[in-house]
């Protein structure tokens, strides 16, 4: 009976700290946990998709075959806007986006892929040029664009031909703190507008570029001169 009085002398105390112990451990955990989420800088998303076709007469030279030129011997459509940096491989300057109270000029670097149908431009990289807050962005956000362009090869015997451009732009980026008042919601609707006003506004004349381009090589014009001014 001592013997056992005297071990629950002794074990009182372990268990009591032991309890103490998990609630302390749960204390912190619950206190990290509320910091980390504190800390976590909330995010919004924008995606924007716009497939633009036009009616290609065909000329002596069938479009397909100008759809598979090497990416090589592409014309600058656009010599304000585009830069070639090597064969398959472009800088593209968008124009200036008014984004909130911000002005905003995206710098793509794109490269263009050989397809049998067409060609696929995807996007390597983007940098933000602008104001100082748009700039210090470039560190935190994510960007896709692709654009397949493409001709209806089943069509070859047709004078008229389908010329198609689907693209797709995706951009995830950390909300600036200047912009943490506003709900993600109303910052998503916001961005998913811009970039599809951008594409209502670019596909149509990027299609048009490329039409003139096919009637210049088909018609034996080698220099192949850059057809844009840099305006909208």
């Amino acid at each position: 009976m001592a013997l056992s009085a005297s071990s629950l002398v002794r074990t009182s105390p372990i268990s009591v700290s032991s309890k103490s112990f998990r609630v302390r451990c749960a204390y912190e955990s619950s206190r990290l946990s509320v910091q980390a989420s504190a800390s976590s800088n909330p995010k919004a998303r924008f995606v924007a998709r716009r497939k633009e076709t036009i009616s290609v007469r065909q000329l002596d030279l069938p479009l397909i075959e100008y759809m598979r030129l090497p990416a090589s011997q592409y014309s600058v459509l656009d010599a304000e806007r585009i830069e070639r940096v090597n064969d398959n491989t472009f800088r593209c300057y968008v124009y200036r986006i008014k984004f909130f109270n911000f002005e905003v000029c995206p710098v793509l670097l794109v490269r263009v892929e050989e397809q049998p149908d067409g060609c696929c431009i995807k996007l390597l990289s983007c940098k933000l040029e602008g104001s100082p807050i748009v700039a210090a962005q470039n560190d935190k956000f994510d960007a896709i664009m692709v654009n397949r362009i493409s001709c209806d090869s089943n069509r070859n015997n047709s004078p008229m031909q389908q010329l198609t451009s689907d693209t797709i732009i995706e951009v995830s980026i950390e909300v600036p703190f200047a912009f943490r008042p506003i709900p993600v919601q109303a910052i998503e609707s916001a961005g998913t507008q811009v970039l599809e006003q951008l594409l209502r506004i670019m596909l149509p004349r990027f299609m048009a570029q490329l039409l003139k381009d096919y009637q210049a090589w088909a018609s034996g014009d080698a220099s192949r001169q850059p057809l844009g001014t840099g305006e909208i």
